[in-house]
């Protein structure tokens, strides 16, 4: 869009706005403009757009004059910028203005745009629709067109007119990072049974059909003590009860599976009475000890011929799979038929043999938030995840919620609630960063924990990246906050569309926006807010609805603020009641008393 602007004096301008000749202070006749004024609201560019029709009234213009109208915008009584012009030229001014242009090679500055009078006694109607930039400091001000005749010799400005008011109510909302809503997540603390699982392998070697254990053969009393370092702790523990222990031999490949099968029974009972004898042999916790055995089969033998790389591997893989459906006697029948088989049998068959052992124990829980207090700080291990939230809404301040939430990651790193509540606290202390690093810990996200993500990029105001998060999450909360980006991008109707359901102040200030005046006025008479920008909104709806007194008792209390009082001093919605003294009153005092 281009922009005219003008080798004007400002001080002559200024003094041209309130000042015109005699001879034309004399004349009746005034220019007017439809809609007047009219109430133009910037779009996300800062530009807004004027759609007008000026009237020239008849006589109003000398046969040997140029008529200029050109829209200045005002701010705060200053000339800021002027804009695009409209341009009537009287008949004689015309003929002498092409003379001019044939004999002297005159360039008109506004060739193409003058709309020629064929008679200056008659009324002519010029319309005007442009779409103008506003500086980027601009939220409010007003546009007054300047009437200048060029040609008379006598007076140059003849007339201002009131134009439009520009009005930005959305500017009243404070930074989105301010009124974003953040979700804490307070689960509800329930109380489960907490049964814990673990399991482990020890590997032993047993002297031929042989199922005692002998401590001195290859590694079997450190395997056997690392059996022992597992449970012992739990039988030790005050807090934990075992509950299941099973024992379960490996029977081996080599050899008839129905006595491999028996041998590996019995040794898994040696094993159980070894750790009965060392663990409990005076109580009765590991008396009942379950035991099992289970065939290991040929498939080890072939993972071991795999990663030896041998080029018999093929041989063996199409016995077993040929034979999947037979037991271990089937495969190993033409397993030892192949020529291979020596090696096998040295190399790859198993010298040593498992016992597995599957244990689960419980751990006492805490039902009272006077012994959940206690017993976080003597053995946070002991408590489940649920037990250690309700610890963490126990606590008082941030940095022992925190602490808190730490310890519960610690134990439980996907956590999404400690996650999500540890992030909004560093949010909240503006440590963005340590947020988004909480956040990234659990391996999937919530809703809440999108929502928060996307409000620490609205922290750095990377607006883009938080409405891409936004969009795809269906909550009242992302909603919202996505309306409230949507407005501070200018993007008023979604903004209004977004917002508009949860009828707050914002909501208030987006319906104003795009002028759905009622709608503001409704949430405000419900909304019990009355802080000064509550009041200023109420006070430019007042003014949409005419009503002097509102506007008045409304404007008083919110002009307590600087900023606002700055601000009703060029808000267009007043100007209208600028030579009021109830007005001028109001933004006197308020100065004074700041």
């Amino acid at each position: 869009m281009k922009s005219w602007i003008y080798n004007i004096g400002i001080c002559a301008t200024a003094a041209a706005l309130i000042t015109s000749c005699a001879a034309e202070k004399k004349a009746p006749r005034r220019i007017s403009v439809t809609p007047s004024p009219c109430v133009v609201t910037p779009d996300e560019q800062n530009r807004v757009s004027l759609d007008m029709m000026m009237h020239v009234p008849a006589h109003y213009l000398s046969t040997r004059c140029r008529l200029v109208m050109t829209p200045h915008l005002m701010v705060d009584d200053s000339l800021r910028c002027a804009f695009t012009p409209s341009i009537l030229d009287a008949p004689i001014f015309d003929k002498k203005l092409q003379r001019r242009t044939r004999l002297e090679g005159y360039q008109d500055p506004y060739a193409g745009r003058a709309v020629k009078m064929d008679k200056v006694r008659k009324a002519y109607d010029l319309p005007y629709t442009e779409t103008i930039t506003l500086p980027e400091d601009v939220d409010e001000g007003r546009i007054v067109a300047v009437v200048e005749a060029n040609g008379c010799g006598r007076c140059r400005t003849m007339d201002t007119v009131a134009v439009a008011s520009v009005t930005n109510p959305v500017t009243l909302m404070p930074e989105p990072k301010e009124s974003m809503h953040l979700d804490w997540i307070e689960p509800e603390f329930v109380i489960r049974p907490k049964v814990v699982e673990g399991k482990g392998v020890a590997h032993l070697q047993f002297r031929i059909n042989s199922y005692d254990i002998n401590l001195d053969m290859g590694d079997n009393r450190s395997e056997l003590e690392q059996m022992t370092q597992k449970l012992a702790p739990i039988l030790e523990d005050s807090l934990a009860t075992l509950t299941s222990l099973k024992i379960i031999g490996m029977a081996s490949a080599d050899g008839l599976l129905a006595n491999n099968t028996r041998l590996a029974h019995r040794r898994a009972d040696a094993a159980a009475k070894w750790l009965t004898s060392q663990l409990d042999p005076m109580q009765q916790r590991l008396r009942k000890i379950s035991i099992g055995s289970r065939p290991e089969g040929w498939q080890p033998v072939l993972d071991a011929m795999i990663e030896a790389g041998d080029r018999d591997t093929v041989a063996v893989q199409r016995i077993l799979t040929k034979y999947a459906n037979r037991n271990d006697d089937v495969q190993e029948y033409f397993i030892r038929r192949l020529p291979c088989w020596p090696k096998i049998r040295n190399c790859y068959l198993q010298k040593d043999r498992k016992v597995e052992y599957l244990y689960t124990y419980s751990i006492k829980s805490f039902t009272t938030d006077e012994e959940l207090k206690a017993m976080y700080t003597k053995r946070p291990d002991a408590f489940n995840e649920e037990e250690l939230l309700r610890v963490a809404t126990l606590a008082q301040t941030p940095d022992e919620k925190k602490e808190v939430y730490r310890t519960l990651l610690h134990y439980f790193p996907s956590s999404q609630v400690a996650a999500n509540n540890l992030a909004v606290l560093y949010l909240r202390e503006g440590n963005t960063e340590e947020a988004r690093r909480i956040i990234a810990t659990p391996e999937s996200y919530s809703d809440e924990m999108l929502n928060t993500l996307a409000v620490s990029y609205v922290y750095t105001n990377d607006y883009e990246k938080a409405v891409e998060l936004l969009q795809e999450i269906d909550s009242p909360q992302a909603r919202y906050n996505l309306g409230i980006i949507r407005a501070k991008q200018r993007k008023l109707a979604e903004a209004h569309e977004l917002l508009s359901p949860f009828r707050d102040l914002h909501s208030a200030i987006t319906a104003l926006s795009v002028n759905q005046t009622e709608e503001a006025d409704d949430i405000m008479r419900h909304l019990d807010d009355q802080r000064p920008v509550a009041e200023y909104v109420r006070a430019v709806i007042a003014a949409r609805h005419h009503d002097e007194k509102a506007v008045i008792r409304h404007l008083a209390p919110a002009c307590r603020e600087e900023r606002l009082r700055k601000r009703a001093a060029n808000e267009g919605a007043f100007l209208p009641y600028h030579e009021t003294e109830e007005f001028r009153s109001i933004i006197d005092r308020a100065e004074e008393n700041l």
